[in-house]
């Protein structure tokens, strides 16, 4: 059953993209959904170590450069997020703008700040929804410094 599309996150789903806690967090795996140049959808993956909620309205990405998703990004200022995550599939339409460069960052990446469209989630009447795409990380300390690093950077 398709809930009324919202213009923020609900508090569950501010409480996973928060930046905090990314240890518990480290097997939730987004996908990010642009368009390519000949108009063909595109989809990414992302972890919760490279999108942060800065409030219910606003989320920032950090993206590799150079990659078809990042050129996707900056060309049409449009993505949108599908995920399972608590029982539902999520939905998060984003209009994005390119922040600026950090020269001295950690892990260079392209920073995109997101105003969200519109939220929408799906619950199944006839079943329940238990998993999504899910990550085991092969080197988890390392990937979890790297993670609250690039968060950290993202909030400059």
């Amino acid at each position: 059953m398709e809930q009324s599309p919202s213009q923020e996150l609900s508090a569950e789903l501010y409480e996973l993209l928060n930046g905090k806690d990314l240890e518990t967090k480290q097997h939730e795996a987004l996908m990010l959904m642009t368009v390519t140049e000949e108009e063909w959808p595109h989809t990414a993956m992302i972890s919760a170590g490279e999108i942060i909620a800065l409030d219910s309205k606003r989320v920032r990405l950090a993206m590799w450069s150079g990659t078809t998703t990042t050129r996707n990004l900056i060309r049409t200022e449009k993505a949108t997020l599908a995920f399972v995550y608590a029982g539902a599939a999520h939905y998060i339409k984003l209009s994005l703008k390119r922040l600026p460069v950090l020269p001295a960052a950690k892990h260079p990446r392209e920073r995109f700040e997101a105003d969200i469209v519109a939220v929408r989630s799906d619950v199944a009447q006839y079943a329940n929804i238990t998993t999504g795409i899910q990550i085991d990380l092969k080197e988890e300390e390392s990937v979890l410094r790297r993670w609250h690093e690039t968060l950290a950077e993202l909030m400059l």
